[in-house]
Protein backbone atom coordinates (compact mmCIF):
# COMPACT_ATOMS: atom_id res chain seq x y z
CA UNK A 1 0.00 0.00 0.00
CA UNK A 2 1.16 3.86 -0.47
CA UNK A 3 1.09 6.52 2.24
CA UNK A 4 -2.70 7.05 2.22
CA UNK A 5 -3.42 3.35 2.42
CA UNK A 6 -4.56 2.97 -1.49
CA UNK A 7 -3.84 -0.31 -2.63
CA UNK A 8 -0.56 -0.88 -5.16
CA UNK A 9 -1.40 -3.21 -7.94
CA UNK A 10 0.97 -4.29 -10.40
CA UNK A 11 -0.96 -2.25 -13.33
CA UNK A 12 -0.80 0.87 -11.24
CA UNK A 13 1.71 3.30 -12.37
CA UNK A 14 3.69 5.25 -10.27
CA UNK A 15 4.59 9.25 -10.46
CA UNK A 16 7.32 10.88 -8.14
CA UNK A 17 6.70 14.41 -7.78
CA UNK A 18 9.55 16.39 -6.59
CA UNK A 19 8.37 20.19 -5.58
CA UNK A 20 8.95 22.27 -2.21
CA UNK A 21 5.89 24.03 -2.38
CA UNK A 22 3.04 22.13 0.04
CA UNK A 23 0.03 23.98 -1.73
CA UNK A 24 1.27 22.87 -4.91
CA UNK A 25 2.20 19.29 -4.11
CA UNK A 26 -0.85 18.82 -1.95
CA UNK A 27 -2.92 19.94 -5.49
CA UNK A 28 -1.31 17.50 -7.54
CA UNK A 29 -0.64 14.78 -5.51
CA UNK A 30 -4.50 14.70 -4.63
CA UNK A 31 -4.96 14.66 -8.77
CA UNK A 32 -2.75 12.23 -9.54
CA UNK A 33 -4.25 9.97 -6.90
CA UNK A 34 -7.76 10.88 -7.86
CA UNK A 35 -7.16 9.65 -11.37
CA UNK A 36 -5.66 6.36 -10.33
CA UNK A 37 -1.52 6.77 -10.12
CA UNK A 38 0.52 6.05 -6.85
CA UNK A 39 2.24 8.98 -6.54
CA UNK A 40 5.41 9.64 -4.21
CA UNK A 41 6.32 13.29 -3.24
CA UNK A 42 10.14 14.64 -2.41
CA UNK A 43 10.18 17.96 -0.99
CA UNK A 44 14.51 18.21 -2.22
CA UNK A 45 15.80 17.58 -5.26
CA UNK A 46 18.18 14.79 -3.57
CA UNK A 47 15.37 13.20 -1.58
CA UNK A 48 13.91 12.93 -4.85
CA UNK A 49 16.63 11.44 -6.70
CA UNK A 50 17.21 8.79 -3.63
CA UNK A 51 13.45 7.93 -4.02
CA UNK A 52 13.94 7.54 -7.86
CA UNK A 53 16.60 5.21 -7.68
CA UNK A 54 14.56 2.98 -4.92
CA UNK A 55 11.37 3.00 -6.64
CA UNK A 56 11.94 3.35 -10.13
CA UNK A 57 8.96 5.76 -10.68
CA UNK A 58 6.89 5.37 -14.46
CA UNK A 59 7.06 9.51 -14.56
CA UNK A 60 8.69 11.82 -12.85
CA UNK A 61 7.38 15.21 -11.93
CA UNK A 62 9.85 18.41 -10.90
CA UNK A 63 9.97 21.68 -10.35
CA UNK A 64 12.79 23.64 -12.22
CA UNK A 65 13.31 25.75 -8.55
CA UNK A 66 14.39 23.75 -5.79
CA UNK A 67 15.88 24.47 -2.64
CA UNK A 68 19.36 21.92 -3.17
CA UNK A 69 18.97 21.06 -7.22
CA UNK A 70 16.85 22.61 -9.91
CA UNK A 71 14.85 20.05 -11.63
CA UNK A 72 17.74 20.83 -14.63
CA UNK A 73 20.24 19.10 -12.51
CA UNK A 74 17.89 16.36 -11.24
CA UNK A 75 17.23 15.39 -15.04
CA UNK A 76 20.87 15.62 -15.85
CA UNK A 77 21.67 13.07 -12.86
CA UNK A 78 18.81 10.78 -13.65
CA UNK A 79 19.55 10.45 -17.04
CA UNK A 80 23.23 9.30 -16.44
CA UNK A 81 21.77 6.09 -14.79
CA UNK A 82 20.77 3.76 -17.48
CA UNK A 83 17.49 2.91 -15.38
CA UNK A 84 15.98 6.28 -16.46
CA UNK A 85 17.21 6.59 -20.06
CA UNK A 86 14.16 6.30 -21.22
CA UNK A 87 11.86 7.49 -18.40
CA UNK A 88 9.54 10.44 -18.75
CA UNK A 89 10.99 13.53 -16.76
CA UNK A 90 8.69 16.24 -17.23
CA UNK A 91 8.82 19.71 -15.57
CA UNK A 92 6.26 21.01 -14.05
CA UNK A 93 7.16 24.86 -13.22
CA UNK A 94 5.93 28.40 -12.58
CA UNK A 95 8.65 29.74 -15.06
CA UNK A 96 7.38 30.29 -18.48
CA UNK A 97 8.56 29.28 -21.93
CA UNK A 98 10.80 30.29 -24.08
CA UNK A 99 14.60 30.00 -22.40
CA UNK A 100 13.53 28.00 -19.45
CA UNK A 101 12.03 25.53 -21.65
CA UNK A 102 14.66 25.17 -23.72
CA UNK A 103 17.45 25.42 -21.05
CA UNK A 104 15.38 22.32 -19.41
CA UNK A 105 14.76 20.60 -22.86
CA UNK A 106 19.17 21.04 -23.32
CA UNK A 107 18.66 18.76 -20.13
CA UNK A 108 16.99 15.88 -21.13
CA UNK A 109 13.05 16.52 -19.45
CA UNK A 110 10.74 14.54 -21.88
CA UNK A 111 8.33 17.43 -21.31
CA UNK A 112 7.33 21.46 -19.96
CA UNK A 113 4.90 21.77 -18.32
CA UNK A 114 3.92 25.64 -16.03
CA UNK A 115 1.63 26.36 -13.32
CA UNK A 116 -0.58 27.33 -12.44
CA UNK A 117 -1.84 23.70 -12.81
CA UNK A 118 -4.94 23.25 -14.67
CA UNK A 119 -6.53 19.77 -12.94
CA UNK A 120 -8.44 18.85 -15.90
CA UNK A 121 -5.31 19.13 -18.09
CA UNK A 122 -3.02 17.37 -15.75
CA UNK A 123 -3.87 13.84 -16.07
CA UNK A 124 -4.30 14.33 -19.75
CA UNK A 125 -0.83 15.31 -19.86
CA UNK A 126 0.25 12.92 -17.50
CA UNK A 127 -0.91 9.98 -19.73
CA UNK A 128 0.50 11.33 -23.06
CA UNK A 129 3.81 11.47 -21.64
CA UNK A 130 3.29 7.88 -20.28
CA UNK A 131 2.31 6.64 -23.60
CA UNK A 132 5.24 7.86 -25.11
CA UNK A 133 4.89 11.20 -25.95
CA UNK A 134 7.49 13.97 -25.49
CA UNK A 135 7.62 17.73 -26.26
CA UNK A 136 9.65 18.93 -29.39
CA UNK A 137 11.64 21.64 -30.25
CA UNK A 138 13.91 22.86 -33.14
CA UNK A 139 17.69 21.81 -33.54
CA UNK A 140 19.21 24.71 -33.32
CA UNK A 141 17.72 26.34 -30.12
CA UNK A 142 18.21 23.15 -28.79
CA UNK A 143 22.26 23.51 -29.84
CA UNK A 144 22.07 26.68 -28.15
CA UNK A 145 20.41 25.98 -25.25
CA UNK A 146 22.48 23.10 -24.63
CA UNK A 147 25.48 25.26 -24.90
CA UNK A 148 23.74 27.79 -22.10
CA UNK A 149 22.77 25.02 -19.81
CA UNK A 150 26.78 23.17 -20.17
CA UNK A 151 27.35 26.85 -19.01
CA UNK A 152 25.08 27.41 -16.71
CA UNK A 153 26.39 23.88 -14.80
CA UNK A 154 29.97 25.00 -14.97
CA UNK A 155 29.28 28.38 -13.25
CA UNK A 156 26.92 26.37 -10.61
CA UNK A 157 30.11 24.18 -10.00
CA UNK A 158 32.77 26.97 -9.61
CA UNK A 159 30.06 28.93 -7.19
CA UNK A 160 29.85 25.58 -5.17
CA UNK A 161 33.71 24.55 -5.41
CA UNK A 162 34.54 28.12 -3.86
CA UNK A 163 31.97 27.88 -1.47
CA UNK A 164 32.96 24.64 0.02
CA UNK A 165 36.75 26.34 -0.17
CA UNK A 166 35.08 29.17 1.91
CA UNK A 167 33.38 26.85 4.55
CA UNK A 168 36.23 24.47 4.99
CA UNK A 169 38.73 27.17 5.54
CA UNK A 170 36.13 28.34 8.17
CA UNK A 171 36.00 25.35 9.38
CA UNK A 172 39.86 24.81 9.79
CA UNK A 173 39.92 27.88 11.60
CA UNK A 174 37.39 27.04 14.37
CA UNK A 175 38.96 23.68 14.97
CA UNK A 176 42.39 25.05 15.83
CA UNK A 177 40.44 27.88 17.56
CA UNK A 178 38.68 25.01 19.85
CA UNK A 179 41.96 23.11 20.01
CA UNK A 180 44.00 25.97 21.14
CA UNK A 181 40.92 27.15 23.93
CA UNK A 182 40.73 23.41 25.13
CA UNK A 183 44.37 23.35 25.57
CA UNK A 184 44.54 26.80 27.28
CA UNK A 185 41.64 26.15 29.39
CA UNK A 186 43.80 22.83 30.49
CA UNK A 187 46.69 24.46 31.63
CA UNK A 188 44.35 27.34 33.44
CA UNK A 189 42.67 24.80 35.36
CA UNK A 190 45.59 22.73 36.19
CA UNK A 191 47.40 25.46 38.19
CA UNK A 192 44.84 26.05 40.69
CA UNK A 193 44.35 22.86 40.74
CA UNK A 194 47.57 21.64 41.77
CA UNK A 195 47.53 24.58 44.57
CA UNK A 196 43.97 22.88 46.02
CA UNK A 197 45.98 19.33 45.63
CA UNK A 198 48.69 20.41 47.69
CA UNK A 199 46.97 22.48 50.71
CA UNK A 200 44.62 19.50 50.90
CA UNK A 201 47.88 17.29 51.43
CA UNK A 202 49.06 19.42 54.14
CA UNK A 203 45.62 19.80 55.77
CA UNK A 204 45.69 16.21 55.80
CA UNK A 205 48.83 16.48 57.36
CA UNK A 206 48.33 18.39 60.15
CA UNK A 207 48.40 17.05 63.84
CA UNK A 208 44.79 17.80 64.38
CA UNK A 209 43.25 17.19 61.04
CA UNK A 210 44.92 13.39 61.57
CA UNK A 211 43.28 13.17 64.95
CA UNK A 212 39.99 13.92 63.78
CA UNK A 213 40.22 11.72 60.92
CA UNK A 214 41.45 8.50 62.92
CA UNK A 215 38.64 8.80 65.26
CA UNK A 216 35.74 10.14 63.03
CA UNK A 217 34.72 8.07 60.14
CA UNK A 218 33.07 10.15 58.86
CA UNK A 219 35.53 12.63 58.53
CA UNK A 220 37.80 10.45 57.38
CA UNK A 221 35.11 9.82 54.42
CA UNK A 222 35.44 13.54 53.75
CA UNK A 223 39.13 13.81 53.69
CA UNK A 224 39.24 10.86 51.21
CA UNK A 225 36.63 11.86 48.83
CA UNK A 226 38.27 15.13 48.68
CA UNK A 227 41.79 13.24 47.27
CA UNK A 228 39.71 11.19 44.88
CA UNK A 229 37.79 14.33 43.60
CA UNK A 230 40.94 15.99 42.86
CA UNK A 231 43.02 12.65 41.18
CA UNK A 232 39.85 12.48 39.08
CA UNK A 233 40.26 15.95 38.34
CA UNK A 234 43.71 16.05 37.73
CA UNK A 235 43.18 12.55 35.29
CA UNK A 236 40.70 14.49 33.16
CA UNK A 237 42.59 17.44 33.22
CA UNK A 238 45.57 15.46 31.54
CA UNK A 239 43.63 13.79 29.31
CA UNK A 240 42.32 16.60 27.65
CA UNK A 241 45.68 17.75 27.38
CA UNK A 242 47.35 14.68 25.88
CA UNK A 243 44.64 14.44 23.59
CA UNK A 244 45.06 17.92 22.44
CA UNK A 245 48.95 17.54 22.14
CA UNK A 246 48.35 14.35 20.20
CA UNK A 247 45.68 16.05 17.75
CA UNK A 248 47.99 19.25 17.14
CA UNK A 249 51.43 17.13 16.73
CA UNK A 250 53.12 18.86 19.76
CA UNK A 251 53.38 15.44 21.75
CA UNK A 252 57.24 14.31 23.18
CA UNK A 253 57.86 11.10 22.98
CA UNK A 254 59.89 9.71 25.24
CA UNK A 255 61.14 6.14 23.29
CA UNK A 256 63.36 4.13 25.39
CA UNK A 257 63.57 0.14 26.03
CA UNK A 258 60.47 -1.00 27.80
CA UNK A 259 58.65 -3.94 29.32
CA UNK A 260 55.10 -4.02 28.02
CA UNK A 261 54.43 -7.09 30.55
CA UNK A 262 55.21 -4.80 33.44
CA UNK A 263 53.48 -1.35 31.98
CA UNK A 264 50.37 -3.79 31.56
CA UNK A 265 50.38 -5.46 34.97
CA UNK A 266 50.70 -1.93 36.66
CA UNK A 267 47.43 -0.87 34.49
CA UNK A 268 45.71 -3.84 35.85
CA UNK A 269 46.78 -3.77 39.60
CA UNK A 270 45.23 -0.14 39.53
CA UNK A 271 42.44 -1.05 38.78
CA UNK A 272 41.51 -3.71 41.08
CA UNK A 273 38.98 -1.47 43.05
CA UNK A 274 36.89 -1.30 40.27
CA UNK A 275 37.13 -4.82 39.30
CA UNK A 276 36.06 -5.86 43.18
CA UNK A 277 32.70 -3.06 43.02
CA UNK A 278 31.83 -4.46 39.55
CA UNK A 279 32.49 -8.04 40.53
CA UNK A 280 34.17 -8.17 36.15
CA UNK A 281 36.45 -10.68 36.26
CA UNK A 282 39.92 -9.94 34.60
CA UNK A 283 42.12 -12.33 33.07
CA UNK A 284 45.95 -11.82 32.72
CA UNK A 285 48.86 -13.52 32.93
CA UNK A 286 51.95 -11.75 33.30
CA UNK A 287 54.43 -14.66 32.27
CA UNK A 288 52.20 -14.63 28.36
CA UNK A 289 53.73 -11.13 27.87
CA UNK A 290 56.85 -9.97 25.86
CA UNK A 291 59.18 -8.47 28.49
CA UNK A 292 60.82 -6.33 25.77
CA UNK A 293 60.00 -2.95 23.25
CA UNK A 294 60.80 -0.14 22.22
CA UNK A 295 58.31 2.86 23.38
CA UNK A 296 57.07 5.80 25.51
CA UNK A 297 56.15 3.65 28.90
CA UNK A 298 53.78 6.73 30.52
CA UNK A 299 51.99 6.99 26.75
CA UNK A 300 51.18 3.04 26.57
CA UNK A 301 50.51 2.70 30.16
CA UNK A 302 48.04 5.37 29.64
CA UNK A 303 46.49 3.25 26.36
CA UNK A 304 46.36 0.25 28.17
CA UNK A 305 44.33 1.92 31.24
CA UNK A 306 42.30 3.57 28.67
CA UNK A 307 41.17 0.38 27.17
CA UNK A 308 41.05 -1.41 30.14
CA UNK A 309 38.67 1.29 31.84
CA UNK A 310 36.42 1.05 28.31
CA UNK A 311 36.08 -3.26 28.93
CA UNK A 312 34.93 -2.86 32.30
CA UNK A 313 32.31 0.13 31.37
CA UNK A 314 30.89 -1.58 29.16
CA UNK A 315 31.04 -5.14 30.85
CA UNK A 316 28.01 -5.98 33.23
CA UNK A 317 28.64 -6.93 36.54
CA UNK A 318 29.82 -10.58 36.82
CA UNK A 319 31.07 -10.25 33.07
CA UNK A 320 34.70 -10.93 32.52
CA UNK A 321 37.66 -9.15 30.61
CA UNK A 322 40.49 -10.73 28.98
CA UNK A 323 44.18 -8.92 28.29
CA UNK A 324 46.26 -10.55 26.35
CA UNK A 325 49.25 -10.01 24.11
CA UNK A 326 51.25 -12.11 21.40
CA UNK A 327 54.84 -10.82 19.96
CA UNK A 328 56.98 -11.73 17.21
CA UNK A 329 60.27 -10.11 15.99
CA UNK A 330 58.68 -7.22 14.35
CA UNK A 331 55.47 -6.66 15.95
CA UNK A 332 53.56 -6.87 19.15
CA UNK A 333 49.86 -7.28 19.14
CA UNK A 334 47.75 -6.23 22.23
CA UNK A 335 44.30 -7.23 22.60
CA UNK A 336 41.57 -6.42 25.15
CA UNK A 337 38.45 -8.70 24.80
CA UNK A 338 35.38 -8.47 26.91
CA UNK A 339 31.57 -9.73 27.80
CA UNK A 340 29.79 -6.75 27.23
CA UNK A 341 27.21 -5.00 25.26
CA UNK A 342 28.93 -4.87 22.04
CA UNK A 343 29.66 -1.60 19.62
CA UNK A 344 27.38 -1.17 17.05
CA UNK A 345 28.80 -1.99 13.67
CA UNK A 346 28.37 1.44 12.13
CA UNK A 347 30.16 2.93 15.20
CA UNK A 348 33.19 0.75 15.03
CA UNK A 349 34.83 3.68 13.08
CA UNK A 350 33.58 7.02 15.08
CA UNK A 351 34.23 5.04 18.54
CA UNK A 352 37.85 6.59 18.03
CA UNK A 353 36.68 9.90 17.00
CA UNK A 354 37.48 13.24 19.82
CA UNK A 355 34.82 13.33 22.34
CA UNK A 356 32.82 10.62 21.17
CA UNK A 357 30.33 8.70 22.90
CA UNK A 358 28.25 5.68 23.07
CA UNK A 359 25.13 5.84 24.06
CA UNK A 360 22.18 8.87 25.91
CA UNK A 361 24.63 10.97 27.07
CA UNK A 362 21.32 12.29 29.79
CA UNK A 363 22.32 8.73 31.64
CA UNK A 364 26.31 10.21 32.05
CA UNK A 365 27.38 8.80 34.77
CA UNK A 366 30.70 10.79 36.34
CA UNK A 367 32.62 7.17 36.52
CA UNK A 368 34.68 6.05 34.40
CA UNK A 369 33.99 2.19 34.99
CA UNK A 370 30.34 2.15 36.22
CA UNK A 371 28.76 0.10 33.77
CA UNK A 372 27.79 2.13 30.23
CA UNK A 373 29.43 4.95 33.04
CA UNK A 374 30.66 8.49 31.74
CA UNK A 375 33.73 10.13 30.28
CA UNK A 376 34.40 12.60 28.10
CA UNK A 377 34.70 10.33 24.76
CA UNK A 378 38.65 10.81 24.66
CA UNK A 379 39.62 7.56 25.92
CA UNK A 380 39.44 5.84 22.70
CA UNK A 381 40.84 8.50 20.68
CA UNK A 382 44.10 9.06 22.96
CA UNK A 383 44.40 4.88 22.49
CA UNK A 384 44.42 6.01 18.72
CA UNK A 385 46.66 8.55 19.23
CA UNK A 386 48.87 6.84 21.35
CA UNK A 387 49.30 3.65 18.94
CA UNK A 388 49.91 5.99 15.61
CA UNK A 389 52.07 8.17 17.41
CA UNK A 390 54.12 4.44 18.10
CA UNK A 391 53.60 3.89 14.25
CA UNK A 392 50.98 1.47 15.41
CA UNK A 393 47.10 0.92 14.75
CA UNK A 394 43.99 0.23 16.87
CA UNK A 395 40.72 -1.14 15.57
CA UNK A 396 37.55 -2.89 17.22
CA UNK A 397 35.73 -6.50 16.28
CA UNK A 398 32.43 -6.83 17.23
CA UNK A 399 29.37 -8.42 15.98
CA UNK A 400 27.08 -5.17 17.09
CA UNK A 401 25.46 -3.64 19.82
CA UNK A 402 22.96 -6.14 22.69
CA UNK A 403 22.84 -5.23 25.53
CA UNK A 404 20.27 -8.02 26.37
CA UNK A 405 22.75 -10.89 24.28
CA UNK A 406 26.17 -9.52 25.31
CA UNK A 407 27.85 -10.41 22.43
CA UNK A 408 31.74 -8.64 23.41
CA UNK A 409 34.44 -6.75 21.95
CA UNK A 410 38.12 -7.23 20.81
CA UNK A 411 40.00 -4.15 20.83
CA UNK A 412 43.35 -4.85 19.11
CA UNK A 413 46.90 -2.73 19.10
CA UNK A 414 49.23 -3.51 16.78
CA UNK A 415 52.47 -1.75 17.72
CA UNK A 416 56.20 -2.46 16.13
CA UNK A 417 58.71 -4.05 18.55
CA UNK A 418 61.82 -2.00 17.92
CA UNK A 419 60.49 1.46 17.29
CA UNK A 420 63.68 3.41 15.90
CA UNK A 421 64.92 6.31 18.68
CA UNK A 422 62.85 9.34 17.72
CA UNK A 423 64.04 12.46 19.23
CA UNK A 424 61.63 13.85 20.95
CA UNK A 425 59.56 16.79 19.96
CA UNK A 426 56.78 16.82 17.39
CA UNK A 427 55.57 13.56 15.74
Amino acid sequence: MDADGVGVTDLQQTILYIEDDPASRVLVERTLRHAGYRVLVAERGLEGIDIARRECPDLILTDINLPDLSGREITTRLRGDLRFERTPIVALTAMGYGENRALAMAAGVTGYMTKPVDVEALTEQVAFYLQGGSDSIEPAALSEAQTRYTREVVAHLEQQIRELETSNLALKRLDMMKDSFIQVTAHELRTPLTLVHGYSRLLADLPAIKSVTESDEMTRTMIHGLHDGIKRMQDIINEILTISRIMTNQIDLSIGPIDPGLIAEKAVNGLQDALRTRQVRLHFERAAWPDRMRGDSELIKLMFNNLLTNAIKYTPDGGEVFFSAQADAETIRVSVRDTGIGVARDEQQRIFDRFHTAGDTRLHSTSKTAFRGGGLGLGLAVCKGVAEAHGGTIRVESPGLDPEGCPGSTFMVTLPANLAHRRPGKL
